[in-house]
């Protein structure tokens, strides 16, 4: 790790750990990325619909919050992983624009996954 300044002064940290990690390409990234869509969509189908389960999440500060609405099970989630980040942002967007079905969107697009 080292400590290096851009050009108005601010100072900003290089990590050596990130030249050493290899980044996957070709089809290994796109299972990758499916798996990833596919995990999410999988969190949530169990939610789904009249008989569908609560999830029981808890915040890092200790706070528990049961719900079976797919909007605050994806906003509560601590997601790393850029296209799974997607589902989150296509779950946030079907909330803004018609306020419901966020579940649906998230479950019909692992559907789709899956047959890819």
């Amino acid at each position: 790790m080292s400590m290096v300044y851009d050009e108005y002064g601010r100072p900003f940290i290089i990590l050596k750990e990130q030249q050493a990690k290899s980044r996957i390409k070709g089809l290994d990234a796109t299972k990758s990325n499916i798996l990833a869509a596919r995990s999410i969509s999988n969190i949530l189908r169990t939610s789904l619909g009249p008989k569908g389960m609560d999830k029981l999440l808890v915040s890092p500060d200790g706070d528990v919050t049961i719900t079976n609405d797919g909007a605050t099970i994806m906003g509560q989630m601590e997601i790393h992983h850029q296209v799974a980040k997607l589902m989150v942002e296509l779950s946030a967007s079907q909330d803004d624009e018609i306020g419901d079905g966020t579940t649906g969107v998230v479950v019909l697009a692992g559907a789709l996954l899956e047959q890819a």
